[in-house]
């Protein structure tokens, strides 16, 4: 065993130890790939969405220094017809970037890198010669001539050098890339690999409109082509998860659902559930695990229309963006849609491929992006995500004097940013103003209730003793025909499912007066 090549099954082994849910099927998808033109595969997704599990999964396959037959007997992969046939045949070089840049911070990381390799591998072939003029790639063909052997090459976090040194030590950046290209795009990789495998947070660098290894298939937060069901848990998977540990699933659905993965529509962050299936309990456990001042940094850069963008993804909204022209560096930001991309790929919003839209996937990553946008100097935002939890308070004590003034701060605050002609950006305005909200509420907007469509409901999450919120927004009418327009296409029948305690809220914007009025309502469904 040694320290990069042939490590055996050790990581695989403790993640089965663990609880552990049935993503093998990637393997299949990457035997497809086995000694054709298609054997360089990247795959890439935000954090804590399993990139290291997945590496220590086909580690542990193809690793041909031990029997991982039992470790897989179990699982999806035992049932494919090529499962016996790649198993444990191969020599694996597993390589996991980040170890190099905690250890390595100089010019010569590279070298460094390359040095390791070089002597791991004399290690495990001691009767082939190590010349002085060899690099790692002209040792490791050597290798595979002399012992007829082709190796399964997997890096880990592969991108951790591009985001470590791209901006202090671009020249660090383009020695590294220039590294993969011998390894990778070299013909000798053709003839010495079986497979390569690596996975990161972004894409692979683009030099204008190419990728820097245009030899690779290229997975993405963006464009996951078929491996969109092994880039995060399905809705089957919590729900399983959920039934196994006593945790309430509609509890875990409003945190932790929402990404659009490809055609998966409806993506959970696997590491935010497995804790809070653990814990038993529902909280921001994925945004921990990173700071935000990164976020909003991006966010502070402020292209033309990104606070408008902002805005209306924090009031649930989705907003246009293209893909395409990031370079898959984030040191490279050129536009709103720059911004909005690389969120994306960090996983702070979600992407609608087919639509070309994103949005904000849930409550555990709107919290974030609210944090960050406190870290901008957006102090108009910023006041009025604070004023929120007033206007829900007076919301809940039937106060509509102080709802109507807090929801004229929170339309004087925001409508130089979002237009204010219609019920559409009333709704807008109103979704950031009752943004503290989600921390007790399930948050919708239009939804559905067979008589037509509330503009915005707040349903009180289990274990919360407020009442539901059925809001209905007037523009250029009055506060009591939204009120007299909720009860007469029985909105309150749907939330009824959830509770039967309601608040009835209509608010009128008089364009003329520039004036908002409210009434409020008590109603209980019988």
């Amino acid at each position: 065993m040694g320290i990069y090549i042939n490590k055996g099954n050790f990581g695989f082994r403790q993640i089965r130890n663990s609880e552990y849910v049935d993503k093998s099927g990637l393997i299949a998808e990457v035997n497809k790939t086995l000694f054709t033109e298609q054997k360089f595969t990247c795959v890439t997704r935000c954090r804590r969405f399993g990139k290291s599990m997945a590496a220590k999964t086909l580690a542990a396959y193809y690793d041909h220094s031990c029997d991982s037959r039992q470790l897989f007997a179990d699982l999806q992969i035992a049932q494919d017809p090529k499962f016996e046939e790649h198993l444990n045949k191969y020599p694996v070089i597993y390589v996991d970037m980040t170890s190099f840049i905690t250890r390595f911070k100089d010019d010569a990381i590279i070298q460094h890198i390359q040095d390791e390799l070089k002597e791991d591998l004399q290690a495990a072939y001691p009767q082939v010669t190590l010349r002085d003029s060899d690099d790692f790639m002209a040792f490791l063909q050597r290798i595979s001539i002399e012992t007829g052997e082709h190796f399964v090459f997997i890096i880990d976090e592969w991108d951790a050098i591009c985001r470590e040194f791209a901006e202090k030590k671009p020249e660090v950046m383009e020695g590294y890339l220039n590294l993969l290209r011998r390894m990778f795009k070299d013909v000798s990789g053709m003839e010495v690999f079986a497979a390569v495998y690596m996975t990161g947070i972004l894409p692979i660098k683009k030099f204008k409109t190419q990728s820097a290894l245009n030899n690779f298939l290229e997975y993405s937060m963006v464009e996951p082509r078929n491996m969109g069901s092994f880039f995060g848990f399905t809705k089957d998977e919590v729900r399983m998860l959920a039934e196994r540990h006593g945790v309430d699933f509609d509890e875990l659905e409003a945190w932790y659902d929402g990404y659009q993965i490809g055609d998966e529509l409806s993506m959970f962050n696997p590491n935010s559930v497995m804790q809070a299936v653990m814990a038993k309990r529902c909280r921001s456990y994925w945004a921990s695990t990173g700071a935000y001042d990164a976020i909003a940094g991006y966010i502070r850069m402020n292209f033309d229309g990104l606070k408008d963008d902002i805005l209306i993804l924090l009031s649930g909204g989705r907003v246009k963006v293209n893909t395409t022209k990031f370079q898959n560096d984030m040191t490279i930001i050129q536009s709103k849609d720059d911004v909005l991309t690389v969120l994306i790929h960090l996983g702070y919003l979600s992407f609608n491929w087919r639509k070309s839209e994103c949005y904000v996937p849930n409550h555990e990553v709107a919290g974030e992006l609210s944090n960050a946008v406190e870290d901008t100097g957006w102090e108009h935002v910023v006041k009025a995500l604070r004023q929120s939890e007033k206007l829900l308070q007076a919301t809940l004590n039937g106060d509509e004097e102080a709802v109507t003034r807090l929801v004229d701060v929170a339309h004087d605050e925001n409508t130089s940013i979002l237009s204010y002609n219609d019920e559409n950006s009333l709704a807008c305005v109103l979704s950031i103003a009752y943004y503290y909200a989600h921390g007790d509420y399930i948050f919708h907007r239009e939804l559905a209730t067979g008589k037509g469509f509330a503009d915005i409901v707040l349903i009180p999450r289990k274990y919360v003793e407020s009442p539901a919120i059925v809001l209905e927004l007037k523009y250029n009418q009055n506060a009591d025909s939204a009120i007299n327009q909720i009860k007469r296409k029985e909105y309150p029948a749907k939330v009824a499912q959830y509770t039967d305690n309601l608040l009835l809220v209509g608010i009128n914007y008089d364009k003329q007066q520039k004036t908002h009025t409210c009434h409020i309502e008590t109603y209980h469904v019988e």
